[in-house]
């Protein structure tokens, strides 16, 4: 199963946000990577740079790689309505996102182990994909023999809530009720950059 491995608080200074969750050595140093530190002098980006740059910042914030992501974008592409809006609503169906998004794990990485592991199910059944496509209605819940895991019970204490997600605590389980609307995610992403490099 690819994933990205390297480092995370170098990524996240390139975009300038802590894409990957709280990080503290990024608070320090909120300006790029390189060696001549916060006053290198920067050329003005190229337009193919900029969303060259969006794109990769919805990658590396999604952890999705290069192949997967560009099969969702044809994907969103092919169907009817709004192509950025489809595309990030698609990487907000995935099934580690959402369990990122229930608040069971506090971060995507985490949320993506824990589906590997088999501690999540939907509808009832183990499923270990974290690319799986939730549809509206199903339920995701926390396996019967991981409910006491004490990374999931300290991760719920301090939950979000979305308006298209409902949550159960009695269960530990929560239903997908539909794909977020664009102004309902949070995601600092400019999805139109990303639809216009994939158009050239």
């Amino acid at each position: 199963m690819a994933r990205y491995t390297g480092p995370k608080t170098k990524i996240a200074r390139k975009f300038g946000q802590p894409i990957f969750g709280d990080d503290k050595s990024f608070e320090k140093k909120k300006y790029p990577p390189g060696q001549h530190g916060p006053n290198k002098r920067r050329g003005k980006k190229s337009e193919y740079a900029v969303q060259l740059e969006e794109k990769q910042k919805a990658k590396y914030t999604y952890g999705i790689l290069e192949r997967q992501f560009e099969n969702m974008y044809k994907k969103a592409n092919a169907a009817k309505g709004i192509t950025g809006e489809i595309l990030l609503q698609y990487c907000e169906s995935r099934l580690d996102n959402v369990v990122y998004r229930l608040g069971i794990s506090p971060s995507r990485r985490g949320a993506r182990q824990l589906v590997g592991h088999k501690h999540i199910t939907v509808n009832g059944e183990v499923v270990n994909i974290p690319s799986y496509q939730l549809k509206a209605g199903d339920v995701v819940a926390v396996r019967e023999k991981s409910k006491t895991l004490i990374a999931i019970t300290e991760s719920l204490r301090s939950r979000s809530t979305y308006d298209w997600l409902i949550w159960n605590d009695e269960q530990m389980s929560g239903t997908f009720n539909s794909a977020p609307e664009r102004i309902q995610i949070p995601e600092d992403i400019k999805e139109q950059l990303i639809v216009e490099l994939y158009s050239k």
